[in-house]
C-alpha cells in the first residue's frame, strides 16, 4: 500500500480508503460483517475510514465506532455532514447551529472525542461560506476536529472558499471529495486543477462508477450490482446513455485484459495515477468485494495503458453528465433562475 500525504496537513494517508456508505441498512450488511471488513482493510494497509451522519442515518458512524474503539490511533478518521437527517428545515445544511449539533451527535455515535477530518456533504447554496467556515474554524479550535474540508463542491465553490477563509482569516478546507472514475472524468477539467492550485487533498468517490467498473455490468449479462435495486435508471440498458457506457466497459475489459489486469484493478488504478488524487474511496459492501480492491493497491498503470484509456474516454469527459452532483441548483430548479 502506498502512503500519500493528505494535502499540505502533513498527514499519510493510504492511497486507499474504506467508505463506509454500505455499512447498515444501506448495504445490508451485518456488525459481524462490517467488523471483518474493517479489520482486514486495516490488515491491508488502509488506514483512512470515510463515513457520514446520513449514510443509514448514522448507523453506519455507529458501526464503525464500535470496531474501531481498540485501533482508534492508528486510523485517520473522517466523517461528513450537511445532507438531510430528518424532514425539519434545520436538520440539514451548512449552517452553525447544525454543524455544531450534528458533530456531537457524530461523536457520540463513533464513540471518539474528536474527527480527524470532518467535511461539508455538500455546498449548501442557503448558507454563506463565512457562516459555515467560522464554525468550522470554532469547533477544530475546540479540539473536536483535527482538519475539515468539502465534498462535491463546484470548482468555483472551492474557490469561493479558499478566498472567504483568506480574506475573514478563519481556517480553510483542506480536503475536497468529489466524484472520479473512467467514465466520469469531468472533474478533470475544473475541479482538480482548483484542488492543485490550493495544494488540497483529494479523496475521490465512485472510483468504481457506482459498479460499472467492477466487472458486474457485462454485454449479455444479467446485472448483479447491488447498486440496481435503488437506482435502476443508472443500469437500465435501454437508455442511450447506457449503452454509451456499456460500449465504454466492453472496450475496457480489453484494455485490462491485455495489461494483465482486472478491470478493478484498471480502474482504481487509473484514478490513483491523477497526481492530483490523493486517494480513492472504496465502498466494499462484502470481504470479498473488499478483497478484489485491495488487489489494487499497487497497482501502477503504464503510459500505454493510460493512452488507451484515453482513446476510450477522453481526459475530461462523463460518460453521463445528468449524474454529475456538483451542477449549480440554478441549473436544476427553473424558479432559481428566474424569480
Amino acid at each position: 500500500m502506498e502512503y500519500r500525504t493528505l494535502g499540505r496537513t502533513g498527514v499519510q494517508v493510504s492511497s486507499l480508503a474504506l467508505g463506509a456508505m454500505n455499512f447498515g441498512k444501506v448495504g445490508n450488511t451485518s456488525p459481524d460483517e462490517v467488523a471483518a471488513i474493517i479489520d482486514a482493510a486495516l490488515d491491508g494497509g488502509i488506514n483512512i475510514i470515510d463515513t457520514a451522519d446520513a449514510y443509514s442515518l448514522g448507523e453506519s458512524e455507529e458501526l464503525v465506532g464500535k470496531v474501531i474503539a481498540k485501533r482508534r490511533d492508528d486510523i485517520v478518521l473522517a466523517t461528513k455532514a450537511g445532507l438531510a437527517m430528518r424532514p425539519e428545515p434545520n436538520h440539514r445544511g451548512g449552517s452553525r447551529r447544525w454543524l455544531v449539533a450534528e458533530l456531537e451527535a457524530s461523536l457520540r455515535r463513533l464513540g471518539v472525542d474528536h474527527i480527524d477530518l470532518y467535511q461539508v456533504h455538500r455546498w449548501d447554496p442557503t448558507t454563506s461560506d463565512e457562516e459555515t467556515l467560522s464554525a468550522l474554524t470554532d469547533l477544530q479550535q475546540a479540539g473536536k476536529i483535527r482538519y475539515f474540508g468539502s465534498s462535491t463542491y463546484p470548482a468555483y465553490r472551492i474557490v469561493q472558499g479558499q478566498w472567504v477563509a483568506r480574506e475573514r482569516q478563519l481556517g480553510r478546507y483542506v480536503t475536497e471529495q468529489p466524484p472520479y472514475s473512467i467514465l466520469q472524468r469531468g472533474i478533470e477539467g475544473h475541479v482538480l486543477p482548483v484542488t492543485q492550485e490550493y495544494g488540497m487533498g483529494v479523496l475521490v468517490w465512485s472510483p468504481l462508477a457506482s459498479g460499472w467498473l467492477s466487472g458486474a455490468v457485462r454485454a449479455g449479462r444479467e446485472i448483479t450490482t447491488s447498486r440496481s435495486g435503488f437506482m435502476p435508471e443508472r443500469f437500465d440498458l435501454t437508455l442511450p446513455v447506457n449503452q454509451v457506457r456499456l460500449r465504454a466497459v466492453e472496450r475496457l475489459v480489453a484494455v485490462a485484459a491485455g495489461a494483465g489486469l482486472t478491470l478493478i484493478q484498471l480502474a482504481l488504478g487509473f484514478v490513483t495515477a491523477h497526481p492530483g488524487v490523493t486517494s480513492a474511496i472504496i465502498g466494499p459492501r462484502t470481504l470479498d468485494h473488499l478483497r478484489s480492491q485491495l488487489a489494487a493497491a499497487d497497482t501502477r498503470l503504464s503510459a500505454d495503458v493510460l493512452d488507451a484509456i484515453d482513446e476510450i474516454v477522453a481526459p475530461g469527459l462523463d460518460l453521463a453528465p445528468d449524474e454529475n452532483k456538483d451542477t449549480p441548483p440554478a441549473l436544476l430548479d427553473a424558479s432559481l433562475r428566474r424569480r
